[in-house]
C-alpha cells in the first residue's frame, strides 16, 4: 500500500498495520442526536487510513497526506485541551480520551491519508478520530468495544477539539456495516442494521457537494445546542427526546416563557422533535419495502432545517430544489449545514439528468461546480493491513 512507504519515508521504519475508517452521510436524524433522539445514517465508502507503529517513549508523532506542515509531535504527558492546534488536536484528543479514561496508552508515529471530503458534512474529523481510536486499541490491546471506542472519539471532540457534537458520526465510522443504514438510539447507543440495498429497487443515493466549506466549532452549532437545551429545560425534560410528537403543540406554546429568544428555541425545539418522528417513519417505510416513499420525508426534512434550525444556505436550498424540480423522489441537506452536502434520492434512469440540472443551475446562479457522488452503504472501521 502507498500509505505504507510514505509511513517508511517519514519515520524510517515499516508500521505494524493499516486501518480504515469511513465517512459518513445521514439519510434522516439531524440534530437529534445531542437531544439522545434517533438517527439513520450510513458509512461512505470513502475512508481516512492510518499506518501506525508503536512508540516506547511516551511521543506522539502525527502526519497526513492530506494537511500542510509536515510532522505534529506531542508528548502524551503534556496532553490537555487547547495545547494541540489544528489538524493535529483530532488525533491527538483521541490519545488523550484514552490515557484519560484509564487505558494503557503508549506513545505511537502515525500517518494518515483520506478521501472523505473536509467540511462537507460527511464526517471527515469523526473518521479521523476513528481511525486513531481503533489502531491504538488494537497495538495496545485495550479490547474496547466499538460502541465504547466511538464514545471516546466523541469525547476527544467534545472536551479536546472543542466541538460539542454527538455522537452519530463517530457511531457510524465505527459500528456500520456493508449495505445497511445504522438506525441509532442515541440516548443508550442500541442500534439495528437496516438493510439499504437501493440499488436492488432501481434506486440510488447521490450526495452533492456544494463544495461550500463549514467548520462546527464557528460557534453557531454550540448556539443551538444551547438552544436545545434551554428548550429542554423549558419544559421540565431532561432532553428534547422526551417531546412526543403528539404534544408538540403544547410544548411550543410552553415556550413563550422563555422570553427573550423564545422564537429560535420554539423553531429548534420544533425540528428536534419532528425530525424524531421521521426517522421513525423512514425506518418504517424501509422495513415495510417501499423505499421510494422516503423521498417526501427528506423534503420535508429539509424545510425543517431550512427554516426551523436555519442552518441550511443558498447552495444548499438550490442543489434540493433543483434536484427535485429534475424528477428526483427527494433531497434534503445533510450534516451540520452553513453548507457542505445534500442528499439526493434518484432513480437510476434520473441520476445523469438530476446531476446535469444542479451543476448547470449552480453555474446560473454564479457557484463554484458542486461534486456529484453516489452514496453506497459501506464497512465501517477496519483493520487493512
Amino acid at each position: 500500500m502507498r500509505i505504507a512507504a510514505e509511513f517508511d519515508a517519514l519515520y524510517g521504519a515499516r508500521p505494524e498495520g493499516i486501518w480504515a475508517a469511513p465517512g459518513r452521510v445521514n439519510l434522516i436524524g439531524e440534530y437529534t442526536d445531542f437531544n439522545e433522539g434517533f438517527v439513520l445514517p450510513l458509512a461512505l465508502p470513502h475512508t481516512t487510513a492510518a499506518a501506525v507503529a508503536r512508540r516506547d517513549d511516551g511521543v506522539l508523532r502525527v502526519h497526513s497526506r492530506d494537511a500542510t506542515g509536515g510532522v505534529v509531535r506531542v508528548a502524551l504527558a503534556g496532553l490537555a485541551p487547547g495545547r494541540v492546534p489544528g489538524w493535529a488536536a483530532y488525533p491527538a484528543g483521541v490519545a488523550w480520551a484514552l490515557r484519560d479514561a484509564g487505558h494503557a496508552v503508549g506513545g505511537a508515529d502515525i500517518c494518515f491519508a483520506s478521501t472523505v471530503p473536509t467540511g462537507a458534512g460527511l464526517s471527515s474529523s469523526a473518521a479521523l478520530e476513528v481511525v486513531t481510536a481503533l489502531a491504538l486499541n488494537d497495538l495496545y490491546g485495550l479490547g474496547l468495544s466499538r460502541p465504547e471506542l466511538a464514545v471516546l472519539a466523541q469525547r476527544a471532540e467534545n472536551d479536546f477539539v472543542g466541538v460539542p457534537c454527538g455522537v452519530m458520526d463517530q457511531m457510524t465510522s465505527a459500528c456500520a456495516t456493508e449495505g445497511h443504514a445504522l438506525f441509532l438510539d442515541t440516548r443508550d447507543l442500541s442500534y439495528r442494521q437496516i438493510p439499504f440495498d437501493l440499488a436492488a429497487a432501481g434506486l440510488r443515493l447521490l450526495v452533492v457537494d456544494t463544495r461550500v466549506r463549514h467548520a462546527l466549532g464557528d460557534g453557531a452549532y454550540a448556539e443551538r445546542r444551547a438552544g436545545c437545551e434551554a428548550g429542554a429545560r423549558a419544559l421540565g425534560v431532561r432532553t428534547l427526546r422526551e417531546v412526543d410528537v403528539t404534544r408538540l403543540d403544547d410544548a411550543l406554546r410552553e415556550l413563550d416563557a422563555i422570553g427573550d429568544g423564545a422564537d429560535a428555541v420554539r423553531g429548534y425545539v420544533r425540528h428536534v422533535v419532528t425530525d424524531n418522528d421521521r426517522v421513525a417513519r423512514v425506518i418504517r417505510i424501509l422495513d415495510g419495502g417501499d423505499p421510494r416513499a422516503v423521498g417526501p420525508l427528506l423534503v420535508e426534512g429539509h424545510a425543517s432545517l431550512r427554516d426551523d434550525m436555519k442552518v441550511s444556505c443558498a447552495e444548499l436550498d438550490l442543489a434540493v430544489e433543483t434536484a427535485v424540480g429534475a424528477g428526483a423522489l427527494g433531497a434534503r441537506m445533510t450534516g451540520g449545514g452553513f453548507g457542505g452536502s445534500a442528499v439526493v434520492l434518484v432513480e437510476d434512469e434520473a441520476v445523469d439528468a438530476v446531476a446535469k440540472a444542479v451543476g448547470e443551475a449552480f453555474g446560473l446562479a454564479g457557484y463554484g461546480v458542486p461534486g456529484v457522488f453516489e452514496a453506497v452503504a459501506s464497512a465501517g472501521a477496519r483493520r487493512v493491513g
